[in-house]
């Protein structure tokens, strides 16, 4: 259920209508846009508009938000999400990270701007990260990606450095001023991580933890949520609605192709979900076309189809080495093959009227 404000209601208007929604055991979520303000009701709100399990104390919900003093109208929601809906929050959210290498001192991600997060799959030793983020950096990627806790379908893979990985990887954040997007994996990892981490990666076997999802919102980092490599986009937002419902506002969609048929790539890179997530969602979108292929020759045309579809940054793989890498080396494009690619990127985000942050 959504509260429509009057354009001339008073602060006080609002408070009423939160005062009103608590006493009815619902939780009011105000949205301030440029011409009106909304609420957006959250709680179990039965068909006829009473508070489900109170065993319809108030039976004309709808009716009584509607007298109250400011309100404009009231509308039923009829999407799962609901925090995470357009519906909810008509405004895009910007998702602000600190980033010493830019002249802001920080990068807004979501909005007209698009940025380049790269980086190795996984961090294997200091000279392999450090001689790829001095480079990713020169080339004008202002975030760092990089794993330290991997997941591996084989017991037997590299499953990464643990906590000398974060610590390569705040070395590397000191030395280059890029802040860090890693992987979390469980949720007692998740203080230990929040340490050096800038940005928290959920992926995509993980979409569906919801008690490791819990555990991030209780944080106020930003965070990257990959989508299941099976997900559809309403289960992809509802693990979403997860980190919202526990305060944390900062939520990254990240499209990495899903698992289909097809055998030829990884995956299969859903372009589709840029302009669809757009529609349903106010949450920023970003781009990993290297999980999202598998390939590293169409990493690039991946990246630039993105940018025009509308992703909001490309998470790229990148390594000095590739044939020699201990993962995903397949997926990692060569320092000199990145290069190439960032003023091809910048090109195509010219061309559809959106800016390329680059320091």
């Amino acid at each position: 259920m959504i509260v429509v404000m009057r354009s001339n209601c008073s602060d006080e208007n609002i408070e009423h209508v939160l005062t009103f929604l608590k006493n009815q055991g619902l939780t009011g979520h105000p949205s301030v846009g440029a011409e009106r303000t909304i609420i957006g009701v959250l709680g179990s709100v039965g068909p006829s508009g009473a508070p489900g399990g109170l065993g319809g104390i108030n039976p004309t919900l709808g009716e009584n938000l509607e007298s109250l003093p400011g309100v404009e109208s009231v509308l039923r929601v009829s999407k799962p999400y609901k925090l995470a809906s357009r519906e909810f929050h008509p405004e895009d959210t910007i998702v602000d990270v600190p980033t010493a290498c830019v002249s802001e001192g920080v990068v807004h991600i979501g909005g007209n701007a698009v940025i380049m997060m790269a980086g190795p799959c996984t961090v294997e030793t200091e000279k392999q990260l450090m001689t790829t983020a001095e480079a990713v950096r020169k080339e004008g990627a202002v975030i760092l990606r990089g794993g330290a806790f991997k997941p591996s379908t084989s017991p037997y893979g590299f499953r990464g450095l643990g906590e000398d990985g974060l610590k390569l990887l705040a070395k590397a954040r000191a030395t280059f001023g890029m802040a860090v997007i890693t992987e979390v994996m469980t949720p007692t990892d998740v203080p230990l991580v929040c340490e050096y981490a800038d940005i928290l990666q959920i992926g995509t076997r993980n979409m569906q933890n919801y008690m490791l999802l819990d555990a991030v919102g209780r944080t106020q980092k930003p965070v990257v949520l990959k989508r299941g490599m099976s997900a559809t986009f309403e289960e992809w937002l509802l693990a979403a609605e997860y980190v919202l419902s526990q305060g944390n506002p900062n939520v990254i969609l990240c499209e990495r192709g899903i698992r289909t048929f097809e055998k030829a790539t990884r995956n299969t890179m859903d372009i589709s979900a840029f302009p669809l997530i757009e529609r349903l969602s106010h949450l920023p979108i970003i781009s990993d076309p290297s999980q999202g292929t598998g390939r590293r020759d169409l990493v690039g045309p991946m990246s630039l189809a993105s940018i025009a579809a509308g992703t909001d940054a490309l998470l790229i793989e990148v390594h000095p080495n590739p044939d020699e890498a201990l993962k995903d080396g397949a997926q990692s494009l060569t320092l000199d093959q990145f290069q190439s690619l960032m003023p091809e990127a910048q090109a195509v985000a010219r061309a559809v009227g959106r800016t390329f942050i680059t320091g």
